[in-house]
């Protein structure tokens, strides 16, 4: 299946198995995927591809996921990349914390990756 609306997706995780099983799950749907392993990795790689998505875990070496996602934001604004939290992090406060540090979505692990897609599908790039 595929997407009208798929478009360049970073995804970042330290977990190597669940990046490739996020990559083998999204790139049927055409989206163009880069990965990292780290939160500075993945601000490495959004600085210079600038992805309409970006799925990051939070509890990542070298920089956490909602400091990448402050950066990006920082950088951005708060329209375009949409920002999606992928995390083992589950309390409420959990998630609170990721929308305030700039984050769309924030999903629990293990992520129920359809609901991930829909709201990709959902978000309009421009």
């Amino acid at each position: 299946m595929s997407t009208a609306k798929a478009g360049r997706l970073l995804i970042a995780d330290d977990d190597p198995n669940l990046l490739a099983a996020y990559v083998l799950f999204f790139e049927p749907y055409g989206y163009t995927i880069q990965t990292a392993t780290d939160g500075q990795g993945a601000f490495v790689a959004y600085c210079a591809g600038r992805p309409d998505i970006v799925m990051l875990d939070i509890q990542m070496p070298h920089m956490d996921g909602r400091a990448v996602a402050r950066e990006i934001r920082r950088i951005n604004g708060i329209s375009s990349p949409l920002l999606l939290a992928v995390t083992a992090l589950c309390a409420p406060a959990d998630r609170v914390e990721s929308l305030m540090a700039g984050f769309d979505e924030h999903f629990v692990k293990p992520a129920q990756l359809p609901a991930i897609l829909a709201a990709m599908v959902s978000h309009t790039i421009i």
